[in-house]
């Protein structure tokens, strides 16, 4: 079974892009086949870390099929879909079938959906769960970089539905520290690339060590949502 991730969540700043950054790089570690798309036209972050990412122009009525094209040539497709699409995506899959196209192409969809703690990305959540359904698979990020607390999230009636009704996969994204984060977006480095000897101090580069450690169990956890079948290594 093929996958295709789209990491979606139309408020912005709620870790779209760093999920799928690290995600890409997590494939590339392991030499797993895929493709991956960036989709944001203002800042396309993620081909800024991954200059190898396709390029989807989401204004363009036949942008969003380029995905199914790359579906047909690898075994996982990675798309960061960028903030305010959330409504123009689902607007796309809706008119051209898209669950039943990936079905026949035995590929199966997986929603990301990066939450914190404020209300606007419990109620992205809602409109995607709302228009999907059962149709696809949920995994959840809570994303701590700006709160360790999801207080309205937690309370929440999609939340229940997510756990109970929809199987949803819930997984953790540790907050790295400010001036981390700032020196990697200044430099175009991956937390891979970054923890090499030669860019960043011993004792940082092993902060990066640790906040990758983390993450990626997480992602294991997530691993039938997010991670082909391996065999036992």
């Amino acid at each position: 079974m093929k996958r295709l991730i789209l990491i979606m969540n139309g408020k912005g700043g709620v870790g779209k892009s760093t999920f799928a950054i690290n995600l890409v790089q997590h494939y590339k570690d392991l030499s797993l086949p895929h493709r991956s798309v960036d989709t944001d036209n203002e800042n396309s972050t993620l081909k800024r870390f991954h200059n190898d990412a396709d390029f989807v122009e989401l204004s363009l009525p036949r942008g969003l099929d380029l995905l199914f094209r790359l579906v047909q040539k690898t075994e996982t497709v990675i798309v960061d879909c960028r903030a305010a699409s959330t409504d123009l995506i689902l607007g796309y899959l809706a008119e051209v079938n898209a669950l039943d196209i990936l079905t026949s192409l035995q590929t199966r969809l997986t929603v990301v959906m990066p939450v914190n703690h404020e209300p606007d990305s419990i109620e992205q959540i809602c409109v995607i769960t709302g228009a999907l359904s059962k149709r696809c698979d949920y995994v959840v990020v809570r994303n701590q970089v700006h709160s360790e607390h999801f207080s309205l999230y937690d309370k929440s009636r999609i939340r229940t539905r997510l756990l109970s009704e929809l199987r949803a996969h819930e997984i953790t994204m540790p907050k790295l520290y400010d001036w981390l984060v700032t020196a990697l977006n200044q430099r175009n480095l991956t937390v891979t690339a970054a923890i090499a000897p030669g860019e960043f101090s011993l004792i940082d580069r092993q902060r990066l060590l640790n906040w990758q450690r983390t993450l990626l169990a997480q992602i294991e956890l997530a691993g039938p949502f997010l991670l082909p079948e391996q065999p036992e290594r």
